[in-house]
């Protein structure tokens, strides 16, 4: 490029030209004389650098060590822009330059050397002899090897020597002699001829060295040939002993050498560091031995590997030491990792890493993190690994290390789509362009894009970026970010569509047999009927079908993120096909992420979820925002359920399937809710329980109206439902029964005297016509869960009559009452009907459950005795004890149980236990010093886990049960719906287990005084 014209270096032309210290930089160039800007276009080079105020502070440095530098530049001008464009990028590098100006004219050769050249330039460096089969360092003192610390000198020279290099890489990359993978492979093969040199060393320093092979099995981006400019080097070790030396003898040989050259490398000296070393890669990490030979590397693999290390065996390469010795371990371990993704647990296994790699980043850093944040360099390698592991079984084409160059390769395959892989390629090469610029300003492991202007102008300008590098960076670096997250997020799924849909051939087509193997890897039972789902979807040229095809590469991540993908596309495509002509849905889910996202997680959790919106599709609509599935007054629903009952007067059947249909909707917004985390369990008991009296309610007043028109008459009794049970005390699950009691009391009752006959039988009959009725509604046939009046808990029980009046339920409980029936009666809530009457029952019946006195040591040893025949009589047959949540121990039979020998006991004298809730009686027995704080909180804990898990096991199976399954997928569904991660399901069980056997150990202490 032709010089710029001379200007005046006023303090004001630096600036314009710039340097963001214009002052500064006149001053500077002032000491360097008139030759600087006069006679060569030294101040061009400067300009053009990253940083111009670096490279000049940096320039400046150097002449004042060797003032001979400005010849040099005036006599090369090749040399001056290369080296002025590394000191406008790099702190570090310069520093080196002005310590060691004499490495000046190593650079001058365009040419990189090859990694023999490297080895040898390491290995002499060190005083090792290139052509030796086992090079050994010379030693720094005299007499041969002393021990560890005696190579200072050997480090030393063998940083220098490295730094020399490096400075060459740098300004060939600098100038772009070398693309991104040129560089990326230099640095590896410089970084290789570092370990050899660094053995040498080790050598020096171990007396039976020669007895021992070992082989240096480069890992990650070392072994990928992809290394950065500053990077831990992963590695790991294999040995062999020699003939006729003992293998332990040997393995301890070997971790000595492994252990010094480590140190050589990782060593503070003078000349700094190269970099660590790290070896936690190996089997067992950290816990396991440094070395380890073949057999063993190999047996740790066929036994106990995780998925994750396949995948870091992907990238494994002989690196150093013993070469032939890393051909045949790399050789052995890749017949392992091509069949990594027929393992049992894969999907686990990769649902797993992705957590952890998003796990590494620290709150707050995630947007600027161009290696582990969203769209970051991780989701392009963790997604290309990923396909390689699952496609690469059958497709040895796709054995590749690198980064780029398996990412061709999966797209000359079809498995990426062209322009998928041109768009990943161009991202990762930018964001490891900025990596490298970020580390090489001062040679330090780094991946924070930073937030400071001055830094954001060099990595804007160091990338060519001139008219407004900080704007211009920030905006091409946030493109990057959202186009790899969305491919990341696409890249597995569009290609399935491929396979069976009807789209324009612009790209090869994943073949069936892949996109099975795809679907498989990603945790599909049932890969074909999944692609039959896809078909049906897709296939077409619909308006409806085009937009499916925009959704489902995503949604089918989401599914299969859920517990179960197979069912999660099913309940997909039934939704799709009752709703697919309606305008409004897939323009929601398309529009609405959170929707689309929300209703596949839901759709893949829980059949419970997907059975209510087959039959309400229409309620897909609430998923667009948590404000949608907020819990709904029960004032609000109360009124919305009465308009339905005044609409449909005349017709019962269609009233009560209205308010039922109400209660579909809710059940929908209350489950999904709960599964989305936005309400807990006490909440969900309340919402279910407010929703169950909402619906008795509207049956009653049904029912009611029923009645008064049959008989011609108006109605002759006033009529109120008394919830009992988890009803009674607002603790309803989903698949809970309505306890009930119905009471009346005829309207032409005398003030004195006994109630005529006739009346009084009038209105026995209608009152016990309308609870039929009520309870005949609500089970009638439909599609909807059905809420079961259940009114067993009456006096007699189901021999004694539905209703009764106020006066027959008091003298019943005068004359008969046994303590079991006290405390059932602990629950009692008026919940429907008549509330005067609701609350003279409840004042009837407060004396019996809250006797004044308490409870006679005889009756708590009946109530003992009853809980302890219902343990042995009521557990169903081969249920185990400690997992049934109900009446298991410490479920939750054992904490109400407590909690109403408590009330028993004490709500007499204190007011506070006097609640139909068992957390609050626990609560207020604590607050009272009738139970222990802690006990209390031991006994919470229990009936909170068996709760939610008796809720989840509707949800999950869309059934009720009581015990926690023996099935392994069973388990794992119901864990992963209780928040468990895919490999978290014996914590899971071994959680429930420990919190229900403390509680069991409360009972024993507090029920029974144990």
């Amino acid at each position: 490029m032709n010089a710029a014209p001379r200007i005046q270096t006023t303090a004001g032309r630096l600036a314009a030209l710039g340097f963001a210290d214009g002052a500064r930089a006149e001053r500077l160039l002032d000491e360097l004389g008139p030759e600087a800007v006069g006679d060569f276009a030294l101040l061009d080079d400067i300009v053009r650098a990253a940083d111009p105020d670096l490279a000049l502070t940096t320039l400046s440095r150097l002449v004042e060590r060797d003032a001979s530098v400005l010849g040099a530049f005036r006599d090369d001008p090749d040399l001056r822009r290369r080296v002025l464009g590394v000191f406008g990028l790099s702190a570090a590098l310069g520093e080196h330059v002005v310590r060691h100006p004499e490495c000046l004219p190593s650079i001058r050769s365009p040419r990189w050397p090859t990694l023999g050249d490297l080895r040898e330039e390491m290995l002499v460096a060190v005083g090792a002899d290139p052509d030796a089969a086992e090079p050994v360092a010379e030693p720094a003192t005299e007499g041969g090897a002393a021990g560890p610390g005696t190579s200072g000198p050997a480090m030393e020279a063998l940083r220098v020597a490295y730094r020399n290099r490096l400075l060459h890489l740098a300004t060939r990359d600098v100038t772009g002699e070398c693309t991104l993978a040129e560089a990326a492979a230099a640095l590896a093969d410089l970084a290789s001829a570092a370990l050899e040199a660094a053995l040498a060393i080790a050598r020096a320093e171990v007396a039976d060295a020669g007895d021992v092979r070992l082989a240096v099995i480069g890992m990650g981006k070392c072994g990928a040939r992809e290394l950065n400019y500053i990077s831990d080097v992963d590695v790991v070790f294999v040995a062999e002993p020699k003939e006729g030396v003992d293998e332990t003898k040997a393995l301890q040989t070997a971790t000595r050498l492994a252990q010094g050259m480590m140190r050589a490398c990782s060593a503070s000296t003078p000349e700094g560091a190269l970099w660590e070393v790290d070896a936690n890669l190996r089997p067992e990490g950290k816990m396991g031995p440094l070395v380890r030979s073949m057999e063993s590397h190999l047996a740790y693999f066929r036994r106990w590997a995780k998925t994750w290390e396949f995948q870091a065996l992907l990238k494994a390469r002989p690196v150093a030491g013993d070469l032939e010795l890393g051909q045949e371990y790399v050789a052995a371990v890749n017949e392992l990792v091509w069949q990594a993704a027929a393992r049992p647990h894969f999907v686990e296994d990769v649902q797993a890493m992705r957590r952890r790699v998003e796990a590494h980043v620290p709150a707050g850093e995630a947007d600027r993190q161009i290696k582990l944040g969203p769209g970051g360099l991780r989701d392009i390698e963790f997604a290309v690994q990923l396909l390689q592991l699952v496609h690469g079984r059958s497709d040895p084409l796709l054995r590749r290390r690198a980064t780029l160059s398996a990412l061709a390769a999966l797209s000359r395959g079809g498995y990426v789509g062209r322009d998928d892989a041109k768009a990943l390629a161009e991202a990762y090469t930018f964001l490891r362009q900025v990596e490298h610029m970020l580390q090489l300003h001062r040679l330090r492991r780094t991946h924070m894009v930073p937030s400071d202007t001055a830094d954001l102008r060099r990595l804007g300008r160091g990338l060519g970026m001139t008219s407004d590098p900080v704007g211009e960076f920030t905006t091409t670096w946030k493109r990057h970010a959202l186009e790899v997250r969305r491919l990341h997020e696409k890249l597995f799924y569009r290609p399935l569509l491929q396979a069976v849909a009807r789209l324009p051939e612009t790209e090869a087509r994943l073949s069936t047999a892949a996109a099975t193997a795809r679907l498989e890897a990603l945790g599909y039972a049932d890969p074909e009927g999944a692609l039959r789902h896809i078909a049906a979807l897709t296939s077409g040229v619909s308006r409806r079908a085009a937009i499916q095809r925009t959704l489902l590469p995503v949604m089918l991540g989401w599914f299969a993120d859920a517990p179960d993908p197979d069912a999660g596309l099913l309940g997909f495509r039934q939704v799709s096909d009752k709703l697919g002509t309606t305008p409004w849905y897939l323009r929601l889910l398309r529009d609405e992420t959170a929707a689309a996202d929300r209703l596949a997680r839901l759709l893949g959790t829980s059949k419970y979820v997907t059975g209510l919106l087959l039959h309400a599709p229409e309620a897909v609509a609430m998923l667009g925002s948590p404000a949608e599935l907020a819990v709904r007054p029960a004032a609000t629903l109360a009124a919305e359920a009465a308009a339905a009952v005044g609409r449909y007067a005349e017709d019962a059947e269609t009233a009560v399937a209205a308010v039922r249909a109400l209660r579909r909707r809710e059940l929908f917004r209350t489950a999904c809710a709960d599964l989305s985390g936005l309400i807990d369990i006490e909440e969900v008991g309340q919402a279910l329980s407010s929703l169950n009296d909402v619906t008795i309610q509207a049956a009653l007043d049904t029912a009611i109206n029923k009645v008064t028109l049959e008989r011609r008459a108006p109605f002759p009794t006033r009529m109120a439902v008394i919830a009992m049970g988890r009803l009674g005390g607002m603790e309803s699950s989903y698949a809970s029964d309505a306890d009930v009691m119905f009471v009346h009391a005829p309207l032409h009752a005398p003030l004195h005297g006994p109630l005529d006959r006739a009346v009084e039988r009038d209105a026995a009959v209608a009152a016990h016509a309308v609870a039929e009725e009520t309870r005949r509604l609500l089970a009638l046939p439909a599609p909807d869960p059905p809420l079961q009046i259940d009114a067993g808990l009456r006096p007699e029980g189901r021999q004694g009559p539905l209703v009764r009046t106020i006066a027959s339920y008091r003298a019943y409980y005068d004359r008969w009452a046994s303590h079991w029936e006290a405390q059932a009666l602990l629950r009692a809530r008026f919940c429907a009907g008549d509330a005067e009457l609701g609350r003279e029952f409840v004042a009837l019946v407060e004396p019996l459950r809250y006797p004044a006195e308490g409870i006679s040591a005889d009756a708590v040893r009946e109530i003992r005795k009853l809980k302890a025949r219902m343990e042995a009589e009521r557990l169903p047959r081969g249920a185990d004890p400690a997992l049934h949540t109900k009446l298991g121990r410490g479920g939750l039979s054992d904490v109400e149980w407590v909690a109403q020998l408590i009330q028993l006991r004490h709500a007499g004298a204190v007011s506070t236990l006097r609640t139909t809730r068992t957390l609050d009686a626990l609560r207020a027995a604590a607050g009272e010093g009738l139970l222990d704080p802690a006990d209390e909180e031991v006994l919470a804990q229990a009936w909170l886990f068996a709760s939610r898990i008796r809720d989840a096991l509707m949800l999950v199976r869309g059934r009720a049960a009581d015990s926690i399954p023996t099935p392994v997928k069973e388990r794992v569904l119901l864990a992963r719906a209780l928040g468990y991660p895919p490999e978290g399901t014996e914590d899971f069980v071994e959680d429930y287990r420990r919190a229900t056997r403390r509680a069991r150990a409360v009972v024993e202490r507090v029920f029974y005084e144990g």
